[in-house]
């Protein structure tokens, strides 16, 4: 079964859904319990890291991913809940993470240069900087995939998984062990973001 994190924020039927699409058992809860049981979670996310990183604390449900990652439980953090993975984010303030991955999440008007837009929305290629990962297995190079976002997670070194090209390299996806992220949508990703999911649902 997958968990879909229910903290208050997040894309979370459509999620649903689109595990309905491939078979796969997913169920939306906030249920310490029920996320306990789950083979694999996901955490989603959208909207501002101080916000998210709030609610999952007023809900306790920060300890509970935090623990599920150290017993090697596969974790899948998408867009905003990828960013909740890091050390920190400099959204607004500076506002601390989970830790379970390291690096920052940081804006990226700085980086990309003039006359591209902030948020970055749209299909974009991924680069993959580690093709063998299990995540990337029904994939290929240069499939493209979904974005939305402002900020992306930087200083990462070698827990990069895949960049895309928007004015500068940016952090795509990241990936340590069993825990994942993705700073874009698989689940508004068409073809490939189902493929995507689709290999998470086989990671052990």
């Amino acid at each position: 079964m997958v968990a879909i994190i229910d903290y208050g924020v997040g894309n979370l039927f459509s999620l649903r859904s689109s595990f309905a699409m491939l078979g796969a058992d997913a169920v939306v809860t906030g249920d310490p319990a029920v996320i306990r049981s789950a083979e694999r979670l996901v955490l989603p996310g959208v909207g501002a890291f101080e916000d998210a990183a709030k609610k999952l604390r007023d809900t306790d449900l920060d300890g509970v991913v935090t623990e599920e990652a150290g017993r090697g439980k596969p974790i899948l953090g998408i867009c905003l809940g990828m960013q909740l993975l890091f050390d920190e984010s400099l959204e607004f303030g500076v506002h601390k993470g989970l830790g379970l991955l390291p690096g920052r999440v940081v804006p990226m008007a700085p980086v990309i240069g003039p006359g591209l837009k902030v948020p970055h929305i749209g299909w974009n290629a991924l680069h993959l900087t580690k093709p063998e990962h299990p995540l990337w297995k029904y994939i290929r190079p240069g499939d493209c995939v979904y974005f939305v976002h402002s900020y992306y997670a930087a200083e990462c070194g070698d827990v990069t998984l895949a960049t895309t090209e928007y004015g500068a390299e940016l952090t795509a996806a990241a990936g340590r062990d069993n825990v994942l992220g993705c700073q874009f949508h698989p689940e508004k990703s068409g073809p490939v973001g189902l493929s995507i999911l689709r290999a998470f649902c086989e990671m052990r």
